[in-house]
């Protein structure tokens, strides 16, 4: 496939300066450029695998082995906010 890009000038000496040192033609640097940028992008931004999703949890998971557990009347919203309410109630009557 062949596609036509516009780039400022400044890109265009900083891709044609890399190709250069690089020893390679313009377009495949270019190529080798967009390939490696779908690697690290490899979805459009809020969509992701169910396995990358896993790794993401997984990561995020790491370290917490030593956390306590917590009882779930932990997590209600009087509980967040019981220093700030003063006795009244989290949610106001209509």
């Amino acid at each position: 496939m062949t596609i036509r890009v516009e780039l400022s000038p400044e890109i265009e000496a900083r891709l044609k300066a890399e190709a250069r040192a690089k020893g390679l033609p313009l377009a495949k640097l270019a190529e080798e450029l967009l390939q490696e940028a779908l690697r690290v992008h490899p979805q459009l931004p809020g969509r992701m695998s169910v396995n990358e999703f896993h790794r993401m949890l997984d990561t995020l998971a790491e370290g917490s082995e030593g956390l306590p557990d917590l009882p779930t009347e932990s997590f209600t919203r009087e509980r967040f906010y019981e220093d700030r309410l003063n006795g009244r109630d989290a949610v106001p009557a209509p």
